[in-house]
């Protein structure tokens, strides 16, 4: 259905093009002077407007070019009883479709409307490819080259294993799934492969930083603008959602919107339609969700920073992502895939990590996760000697980290005591119990035989799964005992 405006000074043949149009299953308003006409058009309210060349005050040349400067993606259809090729020429010389010459049967003004709206329904999919594709060049330079593993995500660890099954099982679904961990674990990666085994997986997938968009200028990029809505607005902007059509929006750092940004959000999700800054109607969209915050987003809710129903909204499904210090066996995986990813950012001939530097690698905690873990190999290949990286080729803070040597619970050094001994073997025991329990805290405590309470002690000691939302079920409050 299109929204045709039709202006006529004859009262009877507008009401003849009315009814026409209305058969077709349009929507209809209609003006009886080209001053009207003009007064009722708005930006984006209509998608046909049909004119009367010859009207009392404003004719069709003047409707034309003033419903052509408010929005000049409207089609526009000239009538006239004075058809010639001067008239028009003019008219599709200023910007009109077509013209239909009076008298005309209701079978050609079927036919010059169906023609008129086809052209414009083309036009918007054309302008929308070309937003599309200028929104994804600017990733398209800097966009990795694939990797091995589950769709660019390498990990062999269990923790890691449970991502993928997870990704396996809700990407053919329609439901919005919201990603959590820390920053630099892979939660773009993680929306790419949903989007991939989705049905949606023709269609595109567009990603939006909420934290990186000032906060003026986020409502027209997520919604779009008309031509004028504001200063600098000098022709109609798709949004983001509106390009999503069709396939899925990935909003990262989703907990940095603000409220009043948060109430425009629940309302796109309940309606499934958006509004355009400055626009007259609604637009409907068709698009799946997928967010993630680095934040605990519970606790944004409880805190009263973050809407409790677009919680629910978007937090349908999640998924935790755990942080690299929390899947070890993944480590050395990684290291030598950014061997190869890097080797022609850094024009380096270096293919192997000594022994020595696994085993610093091993030892090192890793605040930033996988995007830090990449960062110290190219800083690493920069200075390394080809064929492989040494030890002083990498950043102090890794190079000083204290490596176990053969997977034994001893710690380089004469001067180390029993109880850092014992620590190290205890905080390893409960990593794998934490692993092979899936992260469910009550479990990781019977297959440890220790209190609930004990162990809860324990994870905070060692900094292990203490950020609430990490595990694959919810956090478990801890027991009164």
């Amino acid at each position: 259905m299109a929204n045709v405006l039709v202006i006529d000074d004859n009262d009877t043949l507008r009401e003849g093009v009315v009814v026409v149009c209305e058969r077709l299953g349009h929507q209809v308003t209609e003006a009886p002077s080209g001053d009207r006409g003009v007064e009722l058009f708005s930006p984006g309210a209509f998608d046909l407007v049909l004119t009367d060349l010859k009207m009392d005050g404003l004719d069709g040349i003047g409707v034309l070019k003033a419903v052509k400067a408010k929005d000049p993606e409207v089609a526009v259809m000239i009538i006239t009883a004075y058809a010639t090729i001067e008239t028009a020429v003019e008219a599709i010389k200023l910007g009109a479709f077509d013209y239909v010459e009076k008298p005309f049967s209701p079978d050609a003004l079927r036919i010059k409307v169906n023609r008129a709206l086809e052209y414009k329904s083309l036009q918007g999919q054309k302008a929308r490819l070309e937003a599309t594709n200028e929104v994804l060049s600017g990733a398209r330079d800097h966009r990795p080259a694939p990797a091995s593993g589950f769709e660019g995500m390498i990990g062999e660890s269990g923790p890691m294993r449970r991502v993928f099954q997870l990704i396996e099982k809700i990407g053919p679904s329609e439901t919005n799934v919201h990603v959590g961990g820390e920053s630099g674990t892979g939660k773009e990666l993680v929306a790419t492969a949903i989007h991939q085994r989705s049905k949606r997986a023709a269609g595109p997938l567009i990603k939006v930083n909420c934290g990186a968009i000032p906060e003026t200028l986020l409502e027209s990029e997520l919604f779009g603008h008309e031509r004028g809505a504001f200063t600098g607005a000098i022709k109609k902007k798709l949004g983001r959602f509106e390009l999503a059509d069709g396939g899925t929006i990935f909003l990262d750092e989703v907990a940095e919107l603000s409220m009043a940004m948060q109430v425009k959000l629940l309302r796109v999700l309940q309606e499934k339609e958006i509004d355009r800054v400055g626009g007259e109607r609604p637009v409907r969209v068709d698009v799946r969700v997928i967010s993630a915050t680095n934040r605990d987003l519970k606790a944004e809710v409880d805190a009263g920073r973050f809407r409790e129903d677009l919680y629910y909204r978007l937090h349908v499904v999640p998924i935790a992502l755990p942080p690299l210090r929390e899947r070890t066996d993944d480590i050395i995986p990684l290291a030598r895939h950014f061997l190869g990813k890097l080797k022609k950012r850094t024009n380096s001939e270096v293919v192997e990590l000594s022994r020595e530097v696994e085993a610093h690698l091993l030892a090192y905690h890793y605040p930033g996760n996988v995007r830090e873990l990449e960062n110290i190999i190219e800083q690493a290949m920069v200075f390394a000697t080809p064929p492989s990286i040494e030890l002083e080729d990498l950043p102090p803070q890794v190079s000083g980290a204290k490596p176990k040597e053969d997977g034994l619970f001893r710690l380089p050094g004469g001067d180390v005591g029993l109880n850092e001994l014992l620590e190290a073997a205890e905080r390893q025991m409960i990593l794998a119990a934490y692993d092979r329990a899936g992260g469910v805290k009550t479990r990781t405590a019977e297959i440890l035989k220790i209190k609930t309470s004990a162990l809860y002690y324990k994870l905070e000691k060692y900094g292990i799964g203490t950020v609430a939302g990490r595990n694959l079920e919810e956090p478990e409050a801890p027991p009164s005992d």
